[in-house]
């Protein structure tokens, strides 16, 4: 277990901490076990799987604009699957190239595998005959973290 969900006092979800901030902030107080892992202690707290925040944190940003672009989330949007095969993705592909002006945006990537990503190469998916099988789109907070 490396990640440990923040859920707000709503039960929202807000982001993921490693084990050791959890433990920190249960010790401080701020949070409280929500679901922890079965018989496994770290000295007299269970492992958590979920901390909810004892306060309600108020995330207006959140609201405003999606998550900024990365890899990973590209990646975890997807579901790590290719968008041209359905295979096992483990790269980004451009759908307008970087060289003809393609940005690192939400709607401009997309996950691909090596083999798709190499035959498709500085063209986009008409010129290169290769359909996408899902639209790229910009993720929202909770799908990104619900994964």
């Amino acid at each position: 277990m490396d990640a440990v969900l923040v859920i707000n006092a709503d039960f929202g979800p807000l982001h993921r901490v490693t084990v050791k901030h959890a433990i920190r902030m249960l010790c401080r107080r701020v949070a409280e076990i929500h679901e922890a892992v079965p018989d496994r202690v770290i000295g007299v707290f269970p492992v958590p799987r979920v901390v909810r925040l004892v306060r309600y944190v108020v995330t207006r940003w959140r609201m405003r604009a999606g998550p900024a672009w990365s890899r990973a989330g590209v990646l975890r949007r997807d579901g790590r699957c290719c968008a041209y095969c359905d295979g096992p993705a483990d790269t980004i592909d451009h759908v307008l190239p970087r060289s003809r002006g393609g940005r690192n945006t939400w709607k401009n990537t997309t996950a691909a595998c090596y083999a798709c990503n190499q035959r498709k190469g500085d063209r986009t998916p008409v010129e290169a005959g290769m359909p996408l099988r899902r639209v790229p789109v910009v993720p929202s907070w909770a799908a990104l973290a619900g994964r």
